[in-house]
């Protein structure tokens, strides 16, 4: 009995070295969606800073929502609070594991729901540096996986992954640097369809949550920086609940117009 269990442990860990980069990546994706699944609802309060090439400000306030779907990606809406002409603008997104995203856009100044085609996913979201495909669907099943090294992210492991989009995306390929700490990306590099790198975004100021038993790592701020126009953006959580039950009603195209 103990010669037939040594060898299964022997050829589990020659399956385990025998992965290939492609498998290996897969399977850290799914711990990474593991360990920030659960978190059941989210309420926040954030700001946007608009920075362009010369370095000029722009500040916006923004309250968020999200609400966690069994079986399926996330919904999610966020409202404008400020400045005056942007004030009561609302992005609303349903995301899933197959098929497009769902997003839409009510914009007060003309009172209509516009909704966000297929096509226009890689255009700049309230002229940031975060596209309407960056705010969508992050889920592991639309995007094939390669591991390329094992790194150290502040003196703890990391990995380098290759992650490249199974459909029609404005990017041919993003590179994530992700921490075993944190389970989440510290920095992703972006590149556009010719393979050229288009921005970087740096995850910073990871705080712990709870959302009943489940203890989550979320980055409270994101810096996006556009490499070929040298414009930036800063998403910063000023205030941030998990663990939050919302009803869905409030997360349909109805209630953009509330």
């Amino acid at each position: 009995m103990r010669g037939l269990f040594l060898c299964f442990c022997l050829v589990w860990v020659g399956l385990s070295f025998g992965a290939t980069p492609e498998e290996k990546g897969l399977e850290i994706a799914k711990k990474m969606q593991a360990a920030n699944n659960g978190f059941i609802g989210e309420e926040s309060l954030m700001e946007m800073v608009l920075i362009d090439a010369y370095g000029a400000k722009t500040t916006r306030l923004m309250k968020g929502m999200v609400m966690e779907v069994p079986k399926d990606g996330d919904k999610s809406i966020s409202i404008f609070q400020n400045p005056k002409d942007v004030k009561g603008t609302k992005m609303l997104t349903h995301t899933h594991k197959s098929g497009d995203d769902d997003q839409w856009l009510y914009l007060p100044t003309v009172r209509r729901v516009k909704r966000i085609s297929s096509s226009n996913k890689s255009s700049s979201f309230m002229g940031s540096e975060f596209s309407y495909e960056d705010l969508g669907s992050q889920e592991i099943e639309k995007y094939n996986y390669k591991l390329l090294n094992d790194i150290k992210i502040g003196g703890s492991g990391g990995w380098k992954l290759e992650r490249v989009p199974k459909t029609k995306s404005g990017y041919s390929k993003m590179v994530m640097y992700v921490s075993q700490k944190y389970m989440n990306p510290v920095k992703v590099e972006y590149f556009d369809r010719k393979s050229e790198l288009l921005k970087v975004a740096v995850f910073s100021n990871f705080k712990g949550f709870k959302a009943g038993t489940k203890s989550l790592w979320r980055s409270n701020k994101i810096h996006m920086k556009n490499v070929q126009t040298k414009k930036e953006s800063i998403f910063e959580w000023k205030e941030r609940s998990l663990g939050v039950k919302h009803k869905d009603r409030d997360f349909n195209k109805t209630a953009l117009q509330r």
